[in-house]
């Protein structure tokens, strides 16, 4: 990674002008873009609440956690925000094989001068805390509870950072910027959908200043989302088919919050199903490939009835064509 220590946002942008967001506030940015500056998405389209939630992170040092519903777009809210302003971003998955090591740094066998010799290698945590960047740590509540206690001192405003292997308190840069995702907010798999969330100290998810609820759009903002994405399905024609697919999420995630169904259709799932439309010719044959594969096999019926409702189409999988059915 090259070193960026020395960069300083040299202006501010308009929020209004650049978010569409009717507000007056001003907002710190770089004129220039590093490689570390996510590449900025066109039609990407903001949630006006939780692009101001991550504008305080930027603008006040805020430490900001976003939560919501899979799919929903948390990470990329951020990634786009942070592209818009050209500020060096670093995103790190969180899992259960990340260690303490990986975060903080470890020594290793290097080469110098044709000799093999140890020096300490910074993990992900100490360098980003000394430079200009905005560290997410996506999956926030997939990690490991004694490992993230290794942030617990970053975690608050100007908080310095020990690396005991070394001797040395680090100072976080002035333009340090620190966010989370997470499904859950640190409370386990509840819901049955998370497997691998883990039950995170509530003492430490304290410390996040913002944490900003990210689920899912009305049908209209949807729509426009997903024919943004997949632009052969422009147009009116389009949109009615696009319509009638978000139609069908919907009537998954209702049915999910009623407990008929174990899984539900996300935005991105909304997305996969119109990009396979555009290769298959067939939304029925796309709906299939896309979300009802996925489904437990008992709960194939409902969700080929949930299609029928919104395509007045049968699938194979419906009660009327089940072999059962006709006596």
């Amino acid at each position: 990674m090259t070193d960026i220590a020395d960069l300083r946002p040299d202006r501010m942008l308009s929020v209004r002008e650049v978010f569409g967001i009717d507000t007056d506030l001003q907002v710190p940015a770089f004129s220039e873009r590093d490689d570390h500056v996510p590449e900025v998405d066109a039609v990407y389209r903001f949630n006006p609440d939780v692009t101001l939630a991550i504008l305080a992170g930027f603008m006040r040092d805020r430490r900001v956690m976003v939560q919501g519903l899979h799919g929903t777009g948390k990470s990329t809210h951020i990634e786009q925000v942070a592209a818009r302003l050209n500020w060096p971003c670093v995103r790190l998955n969180l899992d259960g094989h990340i260690s303490r090591l990986d975060l903080v740094g470890k020594d290793a066998v290097v080469l110098r001068e044709g000799k093999q010799v140890t020096e300490f290698q910074e993990g992900i945590v100490p360098w980003s805390l000394q430079r200009p960047v905005a560290l997410v740590f996506d999956e926030y509540d997939a990690g490991r509870p004694d490992v993230m206690f290794v942030i617990q001192r970053i975690l608050e405003q100007g908080g310095k950072f020990t690396l005991m292997d070394q001797n040395r308190v680090l100072r976080p840069h002035p333009f340090f910027r620190l966010f989370a995702t997470a499904n859950t907010v640190g409370l386990g798999n509840l819901n049955g959908l998370y497997h691998g969330a883990q039950r995170l100290n509530h003492a430490q998810i304290d410390r996040w200043n913002i944490v900003a609820s990210l689920n899912y759009l009305p049908a209209d903002e949807e729509i426009a989302i997903v024919q943004a994405r997949v632009p052969s399905l422009a147009g009116d024609a389009g949109r009615r088919l696009v319509a009638s697919m978000v139609a069908v999420a919907d009537l998954t995630r209702k049915g999910f919050a009623a407990g008929d169904l174990s899984t539900l259709m996300s935005p991105r799932t909304v997305i996969t199903w119109a990009e396979n439309v555009e290769i298959f010719k067939d939304p029925a044959l796309a709906f299939r490939l896309s979300f009802v594969n996925k489904c437990d096999d008992a709960e194939r019926p409902l969700v080929a009835e949930y299609f029928q409702r919104c395509f007045d189409q049968e699938l194979k999988e419906s009660h009327q064509l089940s072999p059962g059915s006709q006596e």
